[in-house]
């Protein structure tokens, strides 16, 4: 038998991610900081750590990072329901979308209005994004080994072009060598 509070929340994170699954550009980060808005501050379900480690998570596995991040998510406040209510209240709204643009494809293509719209969200966005790294950074960057892991990171992906596996198994791995540093001189 299913609980009652999780099917509850499964079906209200349904909603939710049906909701900006058609209302948020910007892709996976857009739609964290929202999750961020949501979950972690109006409805105090998880903390910031959580979140950041369901996005850990999300991100080391293959697929796409956002329906990885809500499966997680789902999964953990609704059981497999709430995973499998999640992923769908999320990939649903571009499906519906992408089903009727692919119709009018040819229009929509060469209309200067839809492209002078599409430039304005993509210099939206990066803000939003922004703002999510920013409230996220409180939680994943507390001490010296954080900054320089974080730095680390940011090198690793914007100067070197490392691939972004690569580099959370590279975060993973230096997080447990600071670890064991720790627990040594302790």
């Amino acid at each position: 038998m299913t609980d009652p509070s999780k099917q509850n929340k499964a079906i209200t994170i349904f909603f939710f991610f049906f909701k900006i699954g058609f209302f948020t550009f910007g892709g996976g980060w857009s739609i964290l900081a929202e999750m961020q808005k949501e979950f972690v501050e109006k409805r105090q379900w998880i903390t910031s750590e959580e979140l950041l480690d369901m996005t850990s998570v999300g991100r080391s596995l293959p697929g796409i990072m956002i329906a990885n991040i809500c499966s997680i998510f789902g999964y953990h406040m609704g059981g497999v329901l709430g995973a499998v209510l999640s992923v769908l209240g999320i990939t649903l709204p571009s499906f519906l979308i992408l089903s009727v643009v692919t119709l009018f494809y040819t229009q929509f293509r060469e209309n200067p209005y839809v492209a002078k719209v599409l430039v304005g969200i993509r210099a939206s966005v990066v803000p939003i994004i922004l703002s999510a790294a920013l409230k996220l950074r409180k939680s994943a960057i507390r001490d010296k080994a954080g900054i320089l892991i974080a730095s680390s990171a940011v090198l690793l992906s914007l100067v070197l072009g490392v691939n972004n596996v690569f580099i959370v198994l590279l975060g993973a791995m230096a997080g447990l060598l600071l670890m064991g540093v720790n627990h040594g001189l302790s």
